[in-house]
């Protein structure tokens, strides 16, 4: 009590003394600072385990147990997960952040601040397939959203701080602060004002400076030229393969996220992605881990690099075998991500799709370049294909563009950054309605989609807050002269007729009690013989939008409401749901105010 007190007498005194929005701006820098600490801890710790395992460890089997590092990271994630977060739920990728968004007024739960950064640590840093991206995200949503609560503000304002901590992730993990501003605004805030740049600037920009005091060292180096206007049509034809890759990413993600749902062991998920992932990395030596370092080689022109330390290193200078080396690891590349997150990793989808998109970019320009016809700056196409992944796995363009500009210091392609993230976002696009982060959400309803606003906004209602239970039950042997002061004086027009076991019988409409107890009827009926049964029933895990459709079918204005064993609930009205939408709909319309 006496913390709670301290609690209210600090928020007291700031909002006599600091404006809200002036305090806004203080409280982004302050979870930039944060966000800043964690993005570089988190990138640290996973290259000093990843470092120790590939440099300290030192045996003439050293090579052999790449086929169980991956196991054993996954592992050590699982284990920790069910040892250390049992009263929490434990959610990876970027997915969560945008539900919490939608569904949970964007409260994360606050043992994701840390349990993210040492959960993806261990995955990765022991060669697990994933990137560091989304859960550097996920912790800054979660300290975003926690300094948010602590401090007592309203709904639009835990969800600008929620933003912010992602886009001081985003901007600590790459050393990239406009991206990660983008990034929020893109992904998070698809409806946003002007006033929400700054507090995203600040946070983004402090993070990104705190990351780059703690860990300096680049992402990429980009050796490139200017891209030249005979390249063009290249760049066209870039952007279509990546745009088609990018929809079979996201199909294949389904089909492995099922797989896996169908092993309910969460430890024989942990012994069938582990191996597979040591068999796929054991083949395909660029699997392991992010796998930035391989397009940090490509980049620099050795090309070589992919089956240098494969068990095809013998046709490393045969042209066309780098080729299809290449492109088969491509293929390699999304099993290894989609096993390591549904086996039991934490990481996310984003560092793979720049790793996916830059090796779509190299086998194609390397291939182009082995047929004599024309030459292609491969360093170019490596990171155009980069954006292009990222444009259409994410459907994210804006935010593809300007954070490979930033990581790479690309800023001379930025036409053929814009032009294969375009073609590749609208190839998707024509195809997957949602992104590989939304189509969940999508498909239960719970995506606070912008296009579509009122269907989003009807999904997102809760039926046991709409419900109106203050109705006159009638039991079934009751007569309507026994109940006549109850008929007379209700402000009701319908009556349900509820047995002992609490079943819904019927419905009477006043009009027919009335004209009972006015005598213009003469009966002897019992409320059961009395009773109709109604148009429709609506039952209590339904979505509004359902409902509205249901009651615009049968052109009527309340339903009853049953639960999953036929009991009578109350009752659900049109004009309640009204009230409720437009509640709703000022609350999305002033978040970003």
């Amino acid at each position: 009590m006496k913390q709670k007190g301290i609690i209210y007498e600090i928020n007291q005194w700031r909002i006599r003394k600091i404006s809200n929005r002036n305090f806004l701006v203080i409280l982004a820098v302050l979870v930039g600072l944060v966000g800043g600490l964690a993005a570089a801890g988190l990138k640290g710790l996973t290259h000093h385990i990843a470092a120790f395992l590939q440099d300290d460890v030192q045996t003439k089997y050293k090579y052999y147990l790449y086929l169980f590092f991956p196991l054993i990271g996954i592992l050590l994630t699982v284990l920790y997960v069910r040892r250390f977060i049992r009263k929490g739920k434990f959610e990876h990728g970027i997915t969560p952040i945008l539900y919490a968004i939608s569904r949970k007024s964007s409260q994360i739960e606050s043992h994701n601040i840390y349990s993210q950064i040492i959960t993806s640590a261990l995955t990765v840093g022991f060669g697990g397939s994933a990137g560091l991206e989304a859960p550097i995200a996920y912790s800054g949503s979660a300290i975003g959203s926690t300094i948010a609560r602590f401090f007592g503000l309203s709904y639009r304002e835990v969800t600008m701080l929620l933003a912010c901590g992602a886009a001081a992730g985003i901007a600590g993990a790459f050393n990239s602060p406009v991206a990660g501003m983008v990034f929020a605004i893109e992904i998070l805030l698809p409806e946003f004002s002007i006033p929400a740049f700054i507090p995203l600037l600040m946070a983004a920009a402090t993070a990104s400076v705190i990351s780059r005091i703690l860990y300096s060292e680049p992402l990429f180096y980009l050796v490139s030229d200017e891209w030249v206007l005979p390249a063009l049509g290249f760049y066209i034809v870039l952007g279509c393969l990546v745009g088609a890759f990018s929809i079979y990413f996201s199909k294949v993600d389904g089909w492995v996220k099922g797989w896996f749902a169908k092993i309910k062991n969460p430890y024989h998920k942990v012994w069938v992605g582990g191996i597979s992932l040591g068999i796929l990395i054991f083949v395909f030596p660029a699997l392991y881990g992010e796998g930035y370092i391989t397009i940090q080689q490509l980049l620099l022109g050795k090309s070589n690099s992919l089956l240098a330390n494969s068990i095809f290193s013998d046709y490393k200078h045969v042209g066309f075998m780098v080729v299809i080396y290449g492109a088969v690891t491509l293929f390699a590349k999304s099993f290894a991500t989609l096993i390591t997150l549904n086996s039991g990793g934490n990481g996310g989808t984003f560092g793979p799709s720049l790793v996916m998109g830059g090796l779509v970019g190299f086998v194609f320009a390397h291939g182009i370049n082995l047929t004599g016809l024309t030459y292609l700056t491969e360093a170019n196409f490596i990171v155009a294909g980069m954006a292009a992944a990222l444009s259409g796995i994410m459907h994210a363009p804006l935010t593809a563009i300007f954070l490979i500009a930033e990581i790479t210091g690309g800023y001379t392609l930025m036409v053929p950054l814009m032009i294969v993230a375009a073609i590749s976002y609208f190839i998707n696009r024509a195809v997957m309605k949602y992104s590989i982060y939304t189509k969940n959400l999508a498909k239960h309803g719970d995506w606070l989609s912008y296009e579509d606003k009122d269907k989003t906004v009807l999904r997102m209602m809760k039926l046991r807050y709409i419900l109106e239970t203050n109705f006159t039950v009638l039991a079934p042997d009751e007569k309507p002269m026994d109940r006549r002061s109850d008929i007379i004086h209700t402000k009701r027009n319908i009556f349900p007729v509820v047995d002992a076991a609490q079943k819904l019988l019927g419905v009477i409409y006043s009009e027919r009690l009335f004209s009972i107890l006015m005598g213009e009827e003469v009966t002897d009926k019992t409320m059961k013989e009395l009773a109709q049964a109604p148009i429709d029933v609506v039952r209590m895990d339904a979505n509004m939008y359902d409902v509205m459709r249901k009651m615009d079918r049968e052109d009527i204005w309340i339903l009853p409401v049953l639960d999953e064993h036929d009991r009578y609930m109350g009752f659900v009205s049109k004009s309640a749901i009204f009230n409720k939408y437009r509640a709703l709909l000022m609350r999305q319309g002033t978040y970003l105010d």
